[in-house]
């Protein structure tokens, strides 16, 4: 099932879209070598002839010369705290507020899932500051009062919000006192625009122990590429209001080249401090994204 952002005219159904996105997960994963959402290595035993050779520790057997099979056990204590960037540049394309249509749907998809395999969810909206975070709980009616709060996220104006991406980070590392896993959607467009700030807030997050998955969403076509038609265009700051005047063919080469850097260095210290990094491009079916994070969550340790 593939849901085009053009034509989700607005997200009054978001539970039903989230539920044919996780029924569409669990068939895709039942296909796959992986099993389960959240399983944990439990312990090595003998394999008994005629068993399926999937759980085969191979590394075991060319150590010892003899076939061992992993054993694994579903774990039902798993925390996690969904945090969703609602600032101004979460709106673009203004036509359709892609960014955050996708972020809010894949947010309740990824709750969906948690609440399914009665693990504990919770979610967290900021832009400058926090706006909203919920309790961490596993519960159905909790999980409701999780998809009524991203309706609201979409329905609300957000005119001029500002980013505060390292300072949010930084404050969610020290209220979450227990691990957790911290899911991230976000484009990281922080408003003090230092990539060293952000860095040594997911350090910080990373320290206190919490599994970090950072969705960084974009428009790639026109964030990335700057794939505009080459013709006077006025291009407007989403958060602060500022305006240009500009023929793109002007600026292309320089602005893709400054755009790539931020992006590289963004991707490779994420994966300094074992990060999941997942490219979400808005552009792209919602299937082969989010299939990243059931990979991430359902592969065997």
């Amino acid at each position: 099932m593939k849901i085009d952002l053009n034509e989700v005219k607005d997200l009054g159904h978001i539970d039903f879209l989230a539920r044919q996105l996780v029924e569409g997960f669990i068939t895709g994963l039942h296909k796959s070598p992986y099993h389960g959402f959240s399983v944990e290595f439990a312990e090595h035993r003998l394999y008994n002839t005629g068993e399926s050779t999937r759980h085969i520790d191979w590394k075991v057997y060319a150590k010892t010369d003899r076939l061992y099979t992993k054993r694994y056990e579903e774990e039902t204590n798993l925390r996690c705290q969904i945090v969703l960037d609602t600032s101004s540049s979460m709106r673009y394309p203004e036509k359709n507020k892609g960014k955050l249509k996708f972020s809010v749907l894949a947010s309740a998809a990824v709750a969906h899932l948690l609440q399914k395999q009665r693990d504990a969810v919770g979610l967290t909206t900021f832009a400058e500051e926090i706006e909203l975070t919920t309790q961490i709980k596993s519960t159905s009616s909790h999980l409701n009062k999780i998809l009524i709060a991203l309706q609201q996220v979409i329905e609300s104006e957000g005119v001029n919000k500002k980013t505060q991406v390292a300072s949010i980070l930084h404050e969610i590392a020290e209220k979450n006192h227990i691990r957790s896993l911290i899911v991230i959607f976000s484009d990281m467009m922080d408003n003090t625009k230092e990539l060293d700030e952000i860095f040594k807030a997911l350090q910080h997050l990373k320290h206190n122990k919490h599994e970090v998955l950072l969705f960084h969403v974009s428009d790639k076509k026109t964030e990335y590429d700057f794939d505009f038609e080459d013709r006077p265009y006025e291009f407007i700051d989403l958060e602060t209001g500022q305006k240009l005047k500009l023929q793109p063919g002007d600026v292309k080469s320089t602005y893709k080249e400054a755009i790539a850097k931020y992006y590289k260095d963004l991707k490779l210290r994420c994966a300094q401090l074992k990060i999941d990094f997942i490219e979400a491009d808005i552009s792209q079916d919602y299937n082969d994204i989010l299939y990243a994070y059931l990979v991430k969550r359902s592969k065997m340790k």
